[in-house]
């Protein structure tokens, strides 16, 4: 196992955490709720190339394993649908106030963060046992 795989995926996964559980909560909760989601709007491009770049690090740096490279690479191309389709879209639908539209493609943009963080985590601690 290589240490770079092992810090990769780490950072991949605090990195995911710290932004969905910290920085975005506390943005929302420091913040005029028009002004957060302004914030947060501006934000996200710049964490999706974060989850990008990283989980293809990690992925590249993970070739030695079976699974590893898999979840990562899966982590990596939903990133793309989430930063290119889905996110212009949860945008549109705000611009628009359509409020139904919103809440469903928000909370599907929440369950690939989620199922990111799941999976980043699985791969790390499969790294490190």
């Amino acid at each position: 196992m290589s240490t770079f795989a092992l810090l990769a995926t780490a950072l991949l996964f605090g990195g995911m955490v710290l932004y969905s559980f910290g920085f975005a909560a506390f943005i929302f909760n420091v913040l005029p709720t028009e002004l957060a989601g302004t914030v947060i709007r501006r934000a996200f491009p710049y964490f999706y190339l974060f989850v990008l770049f990283t989980a293809a690090a990690a992925m590249m740096a993970t070739l030695h394993d079976v699974i590893a490279p898999t979840i990562l690479g899966i982590i990596a191309a939903t990133t793309i649908f989430a930063r290119q389709v889905l996110m212009p879209a949860i945008n549109q639908a705000t611009d628009a106030r359509n409020r139904t539209r919103f809440r469903t493609l928000h909370a599907i943009s929440v369950l690939i963060t989620l199922a990111h963080i799941a999976g980043s985590g699985w791969v790390l601690v499969r790294l490190a046992s």
